[in-house]
């Protein structure tokens, strides 16, 4: 009668549970260390070997191998069976394939294989490395499912499987993700592991730089080193792709791409993007993928940049991703995660254990018929007494017993003698046999040798590595290299030109140059900004997108701020207020600006105010500057800061006021002083209410090309003048007249460099009532100082120039 036991069932629950989890890691998840494949794996490589499935056979359907290994080892479903024997195909999938398919195994794309009654398999070469000696006990045998046939628990594994071919599986509350590596790098760690015991991570690192991926693509080295050491880390992976052009359009032809990334749902993933408008500059896609290999051509729209376009596709597709490492193996049947030099010594030790059984084996086997040999070559000296004693006996029994006691030999020996056919008799035959029994005895001192020498152990498996990797090894295919880990908004955005504006009342913008179509000198020019009924433009100016804008305000505060972060708006909009942007007090107003590249480099920021002081201080003292501020110059009451320029060591200032006046003078006469510092006096002036409105800072190469001063009048009128016009002269003086001013062409408004080759750049000149034309710098004609110039820009009663600004030939 069966007996019933109360059983607390969370005990019951939990220790299922750990049965089952137990299972699912050890029997079917995690690769063994020693020859890094799963039991399923395992299963069908043992199984295509014990049928024959050799490289040097031809292919067999695949549903007969599948037949086999599901009836004799593997009792799951047909279908995880075939679907791991066709990923050991798949040459994307696995770095170097332990099986060798014959029809559609699937594609890159994601496709599926087909039916396994269609497709056809055998080992491939590097599979039966895996199985070599496997006959000559190198391995222990275990039972089947049902206990009817033997299976290998471990393979001998010549080949490096799990280094080489990596591993991934997730099993309960623990996963593995083993990335692949070249053979040749693999067998030169290994074998300097060999050499040298105690080697370093470093030191292998100089053979094994990092994982090898099978698609390809380029690998960041950081954190490489990290998840050698640890077993843990996570790395950077990219496709590889090169920049081509297609008529006068860019194009990004991608020919490699990460590790296990499906292609379809690559060029899926871009085309997403481009229809959701989140990349615009791309005006084709196509995948001219053949057999040649992987080519995905990205077309883009005229003008635009590659690299901006790739750094977006890095950051927004898997043409970038992350390979998680988890070096997580099965380790004397427990689950251990594991550093690279653990798995690297697992594998030798299992390496010289298979060697050591292997010599052992066939040892065994030599000495056999090294003993059988003996016994023959006796009985040929002696034939003639061994024929007789034959011939006298009644049965086999009675002469082998004869054969022992009268010739010592054993029971081994008679029978070998008994069963020796005539032919053997001749004397060609005896010296085979002598040329035979002189090669065992050779074999077996080799053998013995082996054994009793750790030190020739060892040779004999680095030589198999050696010659593993003269026969199979490849070239590397991804590129270890340094790349930014993550991309800044910077990396995102196209360097290109923007006209900054800014109003009265502190309202600012950026605009696409592009916006501002070059027009003859002389015209109306285009809206670039709506203007309230008591603000007016004051400043226009064209910076990068990548430039820092320095603010600086009337209280004599800098603060600094990204151009690419100032609102981006069409010609026409007002602007979004600075206060919006920066921390400025209530009664701070915005008095300059001015766009650098950097503050970590050498040179000086020069300033001029309206009164006439001017100050020098070095860029190094603002290097910290950020969003928050720093006082910049110390201004006097009633004083206002007109612009700010960088300076070189040796170059030279130019001030200009509203009355026409200007003076030059070297820069070296003005002291370089701090940032809380109000300057110096640059120059005077004539006339009472005269006010300074423009700075020009000349390096010392600048002076010798004796380039143009462009004048501009606040009725639109403009005119260039050659620098060596303007006598050079000590600091704070009156100058010399640099504009004849007047009622007619009003006053001037601005006074800029440009360059004694003027082709190509543009003039933009913006008016108070937010009107912009940018012109052609050839156009405006040379005069001497005291002229007024041409009309540059047809201003409307009661608007005047606001603002001016050179913008150079890129």
């Amino acid at each position: 009668m069966a007996q019933i036991l109360p059983v607390e069932i969370t005990e019951e629950v939990k220790q299922s549970f750990i049965n089952y989890a137990m299972s699912v890691i050890v029997d079917r998840a995690l690769p063994d260390v020693r020859d890094g494949l799963k039991p399923v794996q395992r299963r069908i490589l043992f199984g295509a070997y014990q049928e024959g499935v050799l490289p040097n056979r031809k292919h067999v359907k695949s549903a007969k191998i599948v037949g086999e290994v599901m009836g004799k080892f593997h009792p799951h479903g047909d279908a995880a069976i075939y679907d791991a024997l066709a990923r050991m195909a798949q040459d994307w999938n696995l770095r170097y394939p332990l099986m060798d398919g014959q029809g559609n195994f699937g594609s890159l794309d994601g496709d599926p294989p087909a039916a396994q009654r269609y497709t056809e398999a055998r080992l491939s070469p590097l599979g039966a490395e895996m199985l070599a000696d496997i006959d000559k006990d190198t391995v222990d045998f275990r039972p089947n499912y049902d206990g009817s046939l033997k299976e290998p628990e471990v393979l001998p594994a010549g080949l490096p499987n799990l280094l080489v071919n990596g591993a991934s599986g997730i099993a309960v509350g623990m996963a593995t993700s083993l990335p692949p590596h070249n053979l040749a790098e693999v067998v030169d760690a290994l074998v300097a592991m060999i050499d040298n015991p105690g080697i370093t991570l470093e030191e292998v690192m100089r053979h094994l730089p990092g994982p090898d991926f099978p698609t390809g693509g380029k690998l960041s080295r950081k954190g490489i080193k990290e998840a050698y050491a640890t077993g843990r880390g996570s790395l950077r992976v990219r496709a590889k792709v090169r920049i081509e052009e297609k008529g006068q359009r860019p194009m990004l032809v991608v020919t490699e791409i990460p590790y296990q990334v499906n292609k379809a749902g690559l060029i899926a993933q871009i085309a997403g993007l481009v229809k959701a408008k989140k990349l615009e500059e791309i005006a084709a896609l196509r995948d001219e993928s053949d057999r040649q290999g992987l080519r995905i051509a990205i077309e883009l729209k005229r003008g635009a940049n590659p690299q901006v376009v790739l750094n977006q596709l890095y950051k927004n597709t898997a043409l970038q991703t992350t390979f998680t490492v988890n070096l997580l193996a099965i380790v004397h049947g427990e689950p251990r995660v594991l550093s690279l030099l653990e798995l690297m010594r697992h594998y030798l030790d299992h390496r010289k254990e298979v060697v050591r059984r292997r010599s052992l084996f066939e040892l065994k086997k030599a000495e056999e018929r090294a003993h059988v040999l003996e016994g023959l070559l006796i009985a040929l000296d002696r034939i003639d007494e061994v024929i007789a004693l034959i011939r006298a006996s009644e049965d086999a029994a009675q002469a082998r017993a004869g054969l022992m006691s009268q010739f010592g030999l054993t029971e081994v020996q008679a029978q070998a003698i008994l069963d020796m056919r005539l032919q053997r008799l001749v004397a060609l035959e005896r010296e085979k046999l002598l040329e035979e029994y002189r090669g065992l005895m050779e074999e077996i001192a080799r053998l013995r040798a082996i054994l009793e020498d750790e030190r020739r152990l060892w040779g004999v498996v680095k030589e198999e590595l050696l010659r593993l990797k003269e026969k199979y090894q490849d070239p590397r295919r991804t590129l270890i290299t340094e790349f930014e880990e993550s991309f800044s908004k910077e990396d995102l955005i196209e360097d290109e030109p923007m006209v900054i504006t800014l109003t009265a009342q502190g309202f600012l913008k950026r605009t696409p140059l592009e916006s501002y179509r070059a027009q003859g000198r002389g015209g109306m020019g285009a809206q670039a900004g709506r203007a309230g009924e008591e603000d007016e433009a004051v400043r226009v100016f064209v910076a990068q997108m990548h430039d820092d804008l320095l603010v600086f305000t009337n209280r004599g505060w800098v603060y600094r701020v990204k151009v690419y972060d100032l609102p981006e708006l069409g010609r026409q909009a007002r602007g979004v207020h600075v206060r919006a942007l920066l921390p400025l007090a209530e009664d701070e107003e915005v008095a300059a600006l001015r766009s650098v590249r950097g503050l970590d480099k050498e040179g000086y920021l020069v300033f001029a105010t309206e009164r006439g002081l001017v100050k020098r201080t070095a860029l190094s003292e603002y290097k910290n500057l950020g969003s928050a501020g720093l006082i910049a110059i110390k201004l006097l009451e009633e004083d206002r800061l007109v612009d700010v320029d960088l300076a070189e060591e040796d170059g030279e200032v130019v001030l200009a006021t509203r009355e026409g006046q200007a003076i030059r003078f070297p820069l070296s006469e003005v002291r370089a002083t701090g940032r809380d510092s109000q300057g110096v006096t640059g120059i005077r002036f004539k006339r009472e209410g005269d006010r300074v409105v423009s700075l020009v800072v000349l390096s010392p190469e600048e002076v010798k090309e004796d380039p143009d001063l462009l004048a501009v009048s606040t009725k639109g009128f403009g005119k260039r003048t050659p620098l060596s016009e303007y006598p050079l002269q000590g600091r704070g003086g009156m100058g010399v007249i640099t504009y004849a001013v007047s009622p007619r062409v009003g006053s001037l408004a601005a006074l800029l460099k440009v360059g004694a080759a003027s082709e190509g750049a543009d003039l933009l000149v913006l008016s108070k009532r937010g009107l912009a034309i940018r012109t052609p710098v050839k156009e405006i004609p040379r005069y001497s100082r005291a002229t007024a110039g041409v009309r540059v820009m047809n201003l409307a009663e009661g608007d005047e120039v606001a603002s001016a600004f050179v913008v150079k030939e890129a």
